[in-house]
């Protein structure tokens, strides 16, 4: 990922369908999103970001995220989003999650990977559950999207557990 990228991605967190199951915080300007990307450190076992391409179009339609790694219980967090639409439902998703679970178990050596995901995400969680995430609990009343509470589950994925 380069500056040049934060252009997309400022457009996805501006798109209601796009950040709907998201915690999306503040809107932030483009300025700051590229200020982000110039300054943002180089991976490091702790918290590592890639950038997701669609396949010979060498075009960014969306991000993944190993972060808050602990090599002393070998666990880190899971974040993922397409903000391309036109690439929904087309299995970059799912791509993308066994190839980033592949490398924090390989390459990282962890022994589990968790994630949280909003329960009316319906097409998320068919992924999570696709790529060999359990769901482990729920969270109650965590997530407020129009004037509405949802939960969450909490889903993880053990080393040896990746279909």
């Amino acid at each position: 990922m380069d500056e040049w990228d934060a252009e997309a991605m400022w457009r996805w967190n501006h798109d209601p369908d796009v950040m709907r199951w998201m915690n999306d915080d503040y809107a932030q300007p483009l300025s700051r999103i590229r200020r982000w990307l110039a300054e943002r450190p180089r991976n490091a076992y702790g918290d590592v970001v890639y950038g997701i391409e669609a396949i010979n179009e060498e075009k960014l339609i969306g991000l993944v995220l190993l972060h808050d790694a602990e090599p002393e219980i070998g666990c880190a967090k899971l974040d993922i989003y397409l903000g391309e639409k036109d690439y929904w439902g087309r299995g970059y998703a799912t791509d993308a999650m066994r190839t980033i679970c592949r490398y924090g178990f390989e390459k990282m050596r962890l022994h589990k990977i968790t994630l949280t995901v909003v329960t009316e995400n319906h097409s998320a969680r068919r992924v999570y559950d696709k790529v060999g995430f359990v769901t482990e609990g729920r969270l109650r009343q965590v997530f407020r999207r129009d004037g509405r509470w949802y939960d969450m589950f909490t889903m993880g994925l053990l080393e040896g557990e990746l279909r």
